[in-house]
């Protein structure tokens, strides 16, 4: 298979999109719609951001070192690109969107109620490293909306429709293909990866 040599770039995709909630220490608070998060280490569990100084929100995490990341899903979509595309510096956002700020147990950081999964954190560490800058940070709290548990107390993220970000286009999931360990597993079903069967 023929391969383009491209230059040096983020072709890491797809991404999640998560809208990540800020406050300053006066208590103003703005979402930023972040492609760049990820997870960084389970114990302690650790997530990371990364953010250009040029943006709004910019000043509210290094005020506080703290932040929520919303994850969001096909309904939450709009409001996700609006958050990307404009300036707390312009909008109240919250008001265009209609989304509904909820206390967090732990940051000062407001979670988004529609958001199926809410994730506090602190910054722990910040790296300047050209035009974003990397706000490592420890998880301290988790909220999961109920509607997506089963009766075993399984959570299923995929019901509420998660989307990815990739080359400039949100996507949902689709279908599951597989789980974890299934290509070990006795009876596992095996894909080719030469495209023959």
């Amino acid at each position: 298979m023929a391969k383009i040599s491209f230059k040096p770039g983020n072709m890491l995709y797809p991404l999640p999109v998560v809208m990540v909630t800020v406050a300053d220490l006066a208590g103003s608070t703005n979402i930023i719609t972040v492609a760049w998060a990820g997870t960084v280490c389970t114990n302690p569990p650790m997530a990371s951001i990364s953010v250009r100084p040029s943006r709004y929100s910019y000043h509210m995490l290094k005020e506080t070192g703290e932040f929520v990341i919303n994850l969001t899903t096909s309904a939450l979509t709009h409001a996700a690109d609006y958050c990307g595309v404009k300036s707390g510096r312009d909008v109240d956002k919250w008001k265009e969107t209609r989304l509904t700020p909820v206390k967090s147990d732990i940051v000062k950081a407001p979670c988004i109620a529609q958001s199926p999964v809410n994730i506090e954190c602190i910054v722990v560490q910040t790296e300047q490293l050209g035009s974003h800058d990397l706000f490592l940070a420890k998880v301290v709290a988790v909220h999961a909306d109920e509607q997506y548990m089963d009766e075993k107390g399984g959570f299923h993220l995929e019901n509420a429709n998660p989307v990815v970000y990739s080359h400039g286009g949100y996507y949902d999931l689709g279908s599951k293909v597989g789980k974890f360990g299934y290509s070990v597993q006795r009876g596992g079903h095996r894909r080719s990866t030469s495209g023959k069967a």
